[in-house]
């Protein structure tokens, strides 16, 4: 098996578990936050206001199918495509398959209709959790779910001065004025509280914001392990012949900067091309200038 094909078989095995990430948000959503009446965060908490206003001023009754995973998905569509533009090949399939998973298990496997604990506070506490480590799960294994992500990484692409945490903060925001202005405070308190909570929970489970600096020392191979960096991390290199202090024999020293989940794949790329390569590996630069940031 070459390394192509490992690498192809690994990205599969990361989308799968992607997709097990999205079933648990889509289980803490449906069976703790929903049947509450929260709302969340981004693109989802759109659609579930879209859906508010349907139901309650128009008088559609969607039986025990949630419209809000079809009308997240109709949103979606557009981000999609934009980011077939500016992303990688491999990131966009992921992006179909995750929006079009996400979308069924909130439309199909619906929750119960009342809150499965007596406290209110309880079950917005631990679906928070479970929405958190599933969300974290699937960006973790580099997928996204559309939404303000892909906004956010156009910004960034374009060199706007915006990240997507700022993105997401202001969607959210405009989002819970609304709960505040049109639905009962609590309604709006309990859904800050569920957002909060379960970013908290995401971070410690994605690690992707972290950078980390690798400096490989190699003697062989070193174009292979150029090609596969620049091709399969999108990320720039560069190196520098150098000398062994002991052996004084001839190797080269290739410098990048990546983030801390795609450390493993460098790893997988640096000992495929050469095993008796040295790396090491720095956590927490500070990086300005042309860096792209991932999800």
């Amino acid at each position: 098996m070459d390394i192509t094909d490992k690498w192809m078989k690994n990205e599969i095995s990361r989308l799968i578990l992607g997709v097990v990430g999205v079933a648990i948000y889509c289980f803490g959503m449906n069976f703790f936050i929903v049947p509450l009446g929260l709302y969340s965060g981004g693109f989802l908490g759109i659609s579930q206001l879209i859906r508010t206003f349907l139901v309650s001023n128009m008088g559609i009754n969607f039986g025990s199918f949630d419209f809000a995973g079809i009308l997240y998905y109709l949103t979606n569509i557009p981000l999609i495509f934009l980011a077939y533009k500016i992303m990688p090949k491999i990131f966009v399939i992921k992006l179909f398959v995750i929006a079009t998973t996400m979308s069924l298990f909130l439309s199909v496997f619906g929750g119960p209709k009342e809150p499965l604990l007596d406290e209110t506070i309880t079950n917005c506490f631990i679906g928070a959790i479970i929405c958190g480590f599933g969300a974290g799960t699937y960006l973790k294994c580099g997928c996204s779910s559309g939404g303000t992500e892909i906004i956010g990484i156009y910004f960034i692409r374009k060199n706007y001065n915006i990240s997507i945490g700022q993105v997401n903060m202001c969607v959210n925001a405009a989002i819970y004025l609304v709960c505040l202005l049109f639905f009962d405070v609590q309604i709006a308190v309990y859904s800050v509280i569920y957002s909060v909570v379960s970013a908290l929970v995401m971070d410690r489970i994605h690690i992707q914001t972290i950078n980390v600096e690798a400096i490989i020392i190699s003697k062989k191979n070193n174009d292979v392990i150029e090609r596969e960096i620049m091709e399969k991390l999108q990320r720039g290199i560069t190196y520098w012949e150098a000398y062994g202090g002991y052996t004084n024999d001839k190797s080269y020293v290739m410098y990048t900067i990546l983030s801390k989940y795609e450390v493993p794949t460098l790893k997988r790329i640096v000992h495929n091309a050469n095993p008796q390569a040295f790396t090491v590996f720095k956590e927490g630069p500070h990086v300005s200038g042309n860096f792209i940031k991932r999800l």
